[in-house]
């Protein structure tokens, strides 16, 4: 054997193992073959994550996951992760993807990979039936609140500032809870969440006579599922997931279980549609 035949073989030898544990390496590929994915999902998080009356995970995300598994041919594992450990998890190997109403941050995307956005919290605001509000310019000369240091408690606080003299008043609380109990009262007319808790509040029956009128103009927060960032086959097929939840209408379908309603746009204006 001459000594170009000698590095033809050898060359080929060490493109097969490389292309080998190139394969090897696909993570769709493993988790087809394990017949298994395992999502990372927070189960403190109504209507998105919660256990249900039986302690079983139950939730948008939940059936997100299931969803997604059901595409695949694998059976869907939920792995319970508190918001601080979702991409830890990810990182560490306990979970294959986040589906945790994770923001599409570029400080989060430093470290793992992000798809497109799967679901946008929109925040709304919340009323009592018997108050005479019908939407966001309703608020004006009412007296309104939410949770101090809070997003969309300074919002609202800001826009009733500039609304002027004898337009309504502000009161700041130290909890959502103690908001909420507060318009339950009476004490206050109204105050703006999301969607996703104003729904989870009304469907508890704990407040009774609470409603949603309409959505506040803030922005909306994107959040996207989550795959280690050279993971680039698995993250393309959870692009082209999410995309067919859209069009097929399963997104819809979901929303109207879990929250209720139109579900938000996943686009942003001017960026992409």
């Amino acid at each position: 054997m001459n000594n170009n035949k000698a590095l033809v073989l050898t060359l080929s030898a060490v493109l097969g193992s490389t292309l080998a544990l190139t394969a090897q390496a696909d993570k769709l590929d493993d988790i087809i073959e394990s017949g298994k994915l395992r999502c990372a999902v927070t189960l403190d998080f109504p209507p998105m994550g919660f256990r249900d009356g039986n302690n079983v995970p139950a939730g948008f995300d939940v059936d997100y996951c299931k969803d997604l598994a059901k595409t695949l041919g694998v059976e869907a594992e939920v792995v319970e992760t508190p918001f601080p450990d979702r991409i830890p998890a990810l990182v560490s190997g306990r979970a294959d993807i986040i589906v945790a109403s994770t923001s599409d941050t570029l400080e989060r995307a430093k470290t793992v990979g992000l798809t497109i956005p799967y679901f946008a919290f929109q925040m709304v605001v919340l009323t009592r039936d018997n108050a005479g509000i019908k939407g966001y310019d309703d608020l004006k000369g009412r007296s309104v609140g939410g949770p101090a240091g809070t997003y969309e408690a300074i919002a609202l606080e800001k826009d009733v500032k500039q609304w002027g003299n004898n337009k309504g008043a502000f009161h700041a609380y130290q909890s959502l809870a103690d908001a909420v109990l507060a318009l339950s009262q009476g004490q206050i007319d109204a105050t703006t969440v999301t969607s996703t808790v104003a729904s989870s509040l009304i469907k508890s029956g704990k407040y009774q006579g609470l409603t949603i009128a309409g959505t506040a103009p803030y922005d909306i927060d994107y959040v996207s599922l989550g795959a280690k960032r050279n993971e680039y086959g698995l993250l393309n097929y959870l692009n082209l997931f999410v995309n067919h939840q859209v069009r097929s209408g399963r997104y819809q379908e979901l929303f109207t279980q879990w929250v209720g309603g139109d579900a938000p746009v996943l686009t942003a204006n001017g960026v992409y549609r």
